[in-house]
């Protein structure tokens, strides 16, 4: 049996894939459960957080488990095989267990160094072990990488290299500036109450907000949230729980709004978001020289066709009967409503439709006696007949394209400056609780699992990381020996039994053979056979573990039960009844 790790995470796959192919609790459970009953794999175990879904199994083929594996997964993902397969990663043996201790020290995080992860392995082997899906190999792999990551924050500073994904989402939101400073004094809503939202909640009730909000699904979780939130010794902070359905209600409330359930639509919609910040946010005004209200002198501004139009004072929307839309060719300057720049862009339809309109001469009269400005800075006057022949020129163009392509852009427009935000929103799950959409709203920054993606990837990274994967490479050694010389212990453990065997035998023969051999001699006799027995088989068998442990060691085992002709059962007698002990003997995770 190998070890085998296929899946994808931040570092193979996009978001958006990530978000489609995320497991929701009840989905690990039924993938646990194909894969044991699947063919290759014996033992399986799933390590989903919200930046990566991977399948851990014991296989006895590679590319048979590979091939079961990858559709196991897409499968109970909603992302297609043939899609999902380009973003696949695969582990094997040596390599699946350093991902694993690499994961566990935090190495593989979007935020290097994030401690988060332990909590999420552990659950992850708690599941495999309510389920019977973990045999010994995975029991002894996720307890020891569990015990790797912890050794890897103690006797390192791993920790300086970064900080949980929740921290980390609240520095963007607060744009790099102090965290603690940003959120003093602040209304929190956290939406769910599962690990990660319960971070969020206690990372907020630290960093000095004045009140934190619970919602979630279950009235009864968020509520002894809020109790756990109260009863800290080293906050402040007041907090209530309310069901989810108040959300919309303690939104317009909220100055700062974290998100993170097991949901697999939306929580928060664009439209919600809006509804919660209208009227929080001052109109945008206009700037020096903009149209508006706002002119100087109190006169209403110039409009836009006057401004854009020239000399002539002629707005374009003056065009009557003009099938253009007017409004998308605002701002080009230089150009009339008959030429090129007018017609980029448009279909073939509307083109025809464009040219019998200009040759009718149904242009207005004012535009065309103002030509000086409809052409300026090229040829100074408006001529009809060039407009209609450029109109004609272009017409080859859409029968291959569909389309005019635009060659000249209008001048660029500034828009005018975003409020500052009073909504400030934090998606952590996978999928996504909140529409991407509401980034684009006025008075609302949203940063989602995307944008601390692309937030991370020039992170610099601590010193402390290069010790960090000394270790980790120190342990994959060290458990790889121990696996290997497990391995071969059975056997061992066969062969003295059959040893001690043979002795029973040959001294139940001497009994036989010398019936009236005293008590005393017959167990001097038995003693001095054992220890000859004992001292032939002891530099073999000790030999033989040391060879088993090392890379390639694994042959040993076959030679020996071929050199003494043991018993494949007997074996197999010795490895069950080791899983056995093993399994009443181990604790909790």
């Amino acid at each position: 049996m190998s070890l085998l790790v296929v899946g994808l995470s931040h570092r193979s796959a996009p978001v958006s894939v990530l978000e489609r192919a995320a497991l929701n609790a009840d989905a690990q459970v039924k993938l646990l459960q194909d894969t044991v009953a699947a063919e290759p794999a014996t033992e399986a175990a799933v390590l989903a957080t919200c930046n990566r879904i991977e399948l851990y199994a014991d296989v006895d083929k590679f590319h048979a488990g590979v091939a079961e594996l990858s559709t196991l997964l897409a499968q109970h993902s909603d992302v297609g095989l043939e899609e999902l397969t380009p973003y696949l990663y695969v582990h094997y043996e040596d390599r699946a267990v350093h991902h694993l201790f690499s994961v566990a020290c935090g190495l593989d995080s979007m935020v290097v160094g994030e401690g988060q992860i332990l909590g999420q392995i552990k659950d992850s082997l708690a599941r495999a072990q309510d389920l019977n899906s973990a045999g010994r190999l995975l029991n002894d792999l996720f307890q020891q990488a569990l015990r790797v990551g912890k050794r890897a924050h103690s006797e390192t500073g791993i920790d300086r290299a970064g900080q949980s994904l929740v921290t980390f989402g609240l520095e963007q939101l607060a744009r790099g500036g102090d965290v603690q400073q940003w959120a003093r004094g602040k209304k929190a809503l956290v939406i769910g109450a599962g690990s990660m939202s319960s971070l969020a909640a206690a990372t907020l009730a630290r960093a000095g907000v004045a009140e934190i909000v619970v919602a979630n699904r279950t009235l009864d979780r968020a509520e002894r949230l809020a109790q756990i939130l109260m009863d800290g010794d080293d906050t402040d902070v007041a907090a209530r729980a309310v069901p989810m359905e108040s959300v919309p209600a303690e939104l317009t409330r909220a100055d700062v709004t974290v998100s993170c359930t097991g949901a697999t639509g939306l929580v928060l919609t664009a439209e919600a978001v809006a509804e919660a910040v209208e009227g929080r946010t001052p109109a945008p005004t206009a700037g020096p020289g903009e149209d508006g209200p706002g002119a100087p002198g109190g006169e209403p501004g110039p409009t836009a066709g006057a401004q854009r139009g020239g000399a002539s004072g002629t707005s374009l929307g003056s065009e009557d009967g003009c099938p253009l839309e007017l409004s998308a060719v605002q701002g080009t300057a230089g150009f009339s409503v008959l030429g090129e720049a007018a017609v980029a862009g448009m279909a073939a339809a509307d083109l025809e439709q464009h040219a019998a309109w200009v040759d009718n001469g149904s242009v207005g009269g004012a535009q065309r006696a103002a030509g000086g400005t409809a052409r300026q800075g090229q040829t100074g006057t408006l001529d009809p007949a060039a407009d209609t022949d450029a109109i004609a020129a272009l017409a080859a163009t859409v029968a291959t394209v569909g389309r005019i392509p635009e060659r000249r852009r209008p001048e660029p427009v500034e828009e005018p400056q975003r409020p500052e935000p009073v909504l400030f929103l934090l998606d952590l799950a996978m999928p996504r609780d909140i529409d991407a959409a509401a980034h684009r709203l006025a008075g609302v920054r949203l940063v989602d699992i995307e944008s601390l993606a692309e937030a991370s990837a020039g992170a610099p990274m601590a010193a402390d990381v290069d010790q960090v994967r000394r270790i980790v490479s120190d342990e994959v050694a060290a458990f790889g020996a121990a696996l290997r010389a497990a391995h071969i212990t059975p056997t061992v453990v066969a062969l003295r039994t059959m040893a001690a065997d043979v002795v029973a035998g040959e001294i139940a023969r001497l009994d036989g053979r010398l019936p009236g051999l005293d008590d005393k001699h017959r167990a001097e006799i038995t003693q001095t056979v054992r220890r000859v027995v004992d001292k032939l088989l002891h530099a073999p068998t000790v030999r033989v573990k040391q060879l088993a442990a090392e890379p390639g060691g694994a042959g040993y085992a076959d030679a020996l039960r071929t050199l003494f002709d043991l018993d494949p059962e007997a074996v197999a007698a010795v490895s069950r009844a080791e899983d056995s002990t093993t399994e009443k003997d181990r604790g909790p995770a």
